[in-house]
């Protein structure tokens, strides 16, 4: 049964109320004062619809936590283990057994490697007059994934869609401002009237350090996706969200820079630091701060910043006049107090947000990890490892019967080596035979390490991560382990890689990446130097000449072309890779007919990329250093006539 929207949730007005008039202009002439009713009544609805949503994510809390439980590899110590630790810091006790771990590892590996090639989103010009803005879109935007960092986006969005279901970017502009020092003709006088500087001085002025796009990680545990749509549909739902945190006087220093942000003013007197959507179950905090909520900021200065877009028809919400649905944006600090509201603007048309989701079901909105699904045998996993050593433990320690009549008892526990143990007078001149004897121990858990093996090569085979995947070869003897059979499993393991690469390409990268075109071609100001490298790096030159060194200057204006985003295959460099080409290469090369037919550095170039070299275009010669022969004519005619020169046609 789809999930609806029932009620309104009322917020505190009394700090409001004794909150002077900050004189703020709210857009559209809305009255967002805090404390108003139109303000409340707002604020209600928007509430209202991140309690839908987080009413069904929070039902996946527990289960995100138990996978967060093995990935941390950390058990808490009962007392017993904390008493043994005590006494000797050596003695082994209960972990997890890491090996789901090892298998994330083995995962993401493979997708940072198909995915973290420069660049890393590919474009090409819809028509031939959208090529050259196509090339300069593509160099641009690599730029930008450089400076923000994009790649470590990536890597803990494909983290926690192998941990969660849900790996979830939104996709931003930064606007990086600061001071930059520049030079300023004329003489430079101190205070006191003596010249400093004839050649003129620097001065610092404010200027735009950076801007380009970014990529933001939203944690699962704050996503507040509408729950009656799929994980991959996420565009086309009634709204969606996610909770951040924040503190008030970063706020306040935004609010100066950020023309759509109001309210910041009244961050004192929210009540509450805290909001009612914040997770204080993570598992992935409770071996670095004990579990629980974190320590309160100084002066209770921490913010829950509830960002939400909903698509809504302005009318109906007393926003504005339109009866048409609009895309609108809103910030609701610590469930209390609105700071944004306002009509998106994104020449795309889309929520901010992409979500990779590589073992969904196509319908729902939660889809169940690949590690979820492992729990089950990891915790089998992990109670034969732990079973077998309380066994080992049990048995190592001396476990002795001794009769406390006629042997010293303190003498006995002494635990150093070389002890006199004396026994009582009952016991004088009858012996030692019969005083103490050990306990037979029987080791019920010898074969758990065994078993454990079994386990292991149950999980690899289920989450594709087999032994080649992973790095290891397989055991066998060399009669056993061939060439062939190597290279074959490895390539069928990689086939199954690649589907959860391709999965995640045409889901997150192909919305990641045409969202980042367009904030580029709407919101790019400044004029922007790029080095021409790369698959475009010979017609750049041509086009623009300059030497193969050398930067070109990008206009904005150059870059409102039709593109379109090229996705990956999901392969990564040398996975497919087949000796038959280099066969096939040899043959072709050896005939001087086929070599007429084929191109033979086409060939080569696609050889090399799939046996994993990166950029092979910087090693092709540039026009100016092709080596030019002159011929006489006879000589010409002749190769002519042995088809190997062509005539140039007029």
């Amino acid at each position: 049964m789809p999930a609806t929207v029932q009620g309104n949730i009322d917020g505190k007005r009394s700090d409001f109320n004794q909150a002077p008039d900050f004189k703020y202009e709210y857009p559209n002439g809305l009255d967002l004062r805090p404390g108003s009713d139109f303000h409340q009544d707002l604020r209600s609805k928007i509430i209202s619809r991140a309690q839908v949503s987080h009413n069904e994510m929070s039902k996946r809390y527990s289960s995100w936590n138990d996978v967060d439980h093995v990935l941390t590899a950390y058990i808490p110590t009962d007392q017993d283990e904390k008493d043994l630790k005590k006494k000797d810091s050596r003695r082994p006790v209960s972990i997890v057994f890491p090996y789901s771990y090892a298998m994330m590892e083995s995962l993401l590996a493979y997708l940072m490697a198909a995915f973290g090639q420069d660049p890393i989103f590919r474009y090409e010009g819809v028509s031939p007059e959208d090529t050259i803005g196509s090339m300069l879109m593509e160099l641009i935007i690599q730029l930008h994934c450089n400076k923000t960092k994009v790649p470590l986006a990536l890597h803990t969005q494909f983290r926690d869609s192998l941990g969660y279901g849900l790996g979830i970017t939104s996709p931003g502009w930064m606007k990086k401002q600061g001071f930059r020092s520049i030079k300023r003709e004329g003489t430079l006088y101190g205070a006191n009237g003596e010249m400093f500087s004839e050649d003129g001085y620097k001065e610092d002025v404010e200027a735009v350090l950076f801007e380009g796009n970014c990529l933001h990680n939203v944690s699962p545990y704050h996503y507040l996706p509408d729950p009656n749509v799929s994980a991959s549909e996420v565009q086309n739902g009634e709204f969606v969200g996610w909770l951040r945190k924040d503190n008030k006087l970063s706020l306040m220093r935004e609010e100066q820079y950020d023309k759509e942000m109001f309210n910041a003013k009244y961050l004192k007197y929210v009540s509450t630091n805290t909001s009612q959507f914040a997770n204080s179950t993570d598992e992935r905090t409770r071996k670095t701060t004990g579990g629980g909520t974190p320590q309160q900021t100084v002066d209770n200065n921490r913010v829950y910043m509830l960002t939400m877009y909903i698509d809504l028809i302005p009318k109906d919400w007393e926003l504005g006049t339109s009866e048409m649905p609009e895309k609108w944006c809103f910030n609701v600090a610590n469930d209390n107090l609105i700071m944004k509201a306002y009509p998106t603007k994104f020449n795309h048309g889309m929520y901010p947000v992409s979500v990779a989701a590589p073992d969904y079901d196509g319908y729902t909105s939660t889809p169940v990890s690949r590690l979820e699904i492992l729990y089950g045998l990891q915790g089998v996993l992990d109670f034969l490892f732990n079973s077998h050593i309380t066994n080992v433990r049990k048995a190592v320690n001396d476990m002795i019967i001794v009769d406390p009549q006629l042997v010293n008892i303190n003498d006995l526990k002494d635990p150093q080596p070389g002890k006199l143990i004396r026994l009582r007078r009952p016991a004088w001149g009858k012996g030692v035979k019969d005083v103490a004897m050990q306990l037979n121990i029987n080791d019920i858990t010898q074969a758990n390490i065994g078993d454990s093996a079994y386990i292991v090569n149950w999980m690899q085979k289920i989450a594709a991560t087999d032994d080649p995947v992973m790095g290891s070869l397989r055991q066998g003897g060399p009669e056993r382990l061939t060439k062939g059979e190597f290279q074959g499993t490895q390539q069928a393991g990689y086939s199954r890689l690649a589907r959860i690469a391709m999965i995640i390409g045409l889901q997150a990268m192909q919305d990641t990446g045409y969202q980042f075109a367009t904030n580029t071609q709407q919101m790019m100001d400044n004029e922007t130097y790029v080095r021409a490298t790369g698959r475009w790096q010979e017609q750049l030159m041509r086009e623009y000449g300059v030497e193969p060194s050398g930067h070109i200057k990008v206009d904005p204006f150059k870059l409102l072309v039709d593109y379109d985003v090229f996705v990956r295959d999901g392969s990564v460099p040398g996975s497919n890779f087949s000796e038959g080409w280099l066969q096939m290469f040899n043959i072709l090369a050896g005939s001087e007919e086929l070599m007429q037919q084929f191109d033979m550095t086409r060939i080569f170039m696609h050889i090399a990329r799939s046996m994993g070299a990166k950029n092979v275009e910087e090693f092709k010669r540039n026009a100016s250093q092709v080596q030019t022969q002159v011929m006489p004519d006879e000589g010409v005619a002749r190769e002519v006539e042995r088809g190997n020169l062509t005539p140039v046609a007029v």
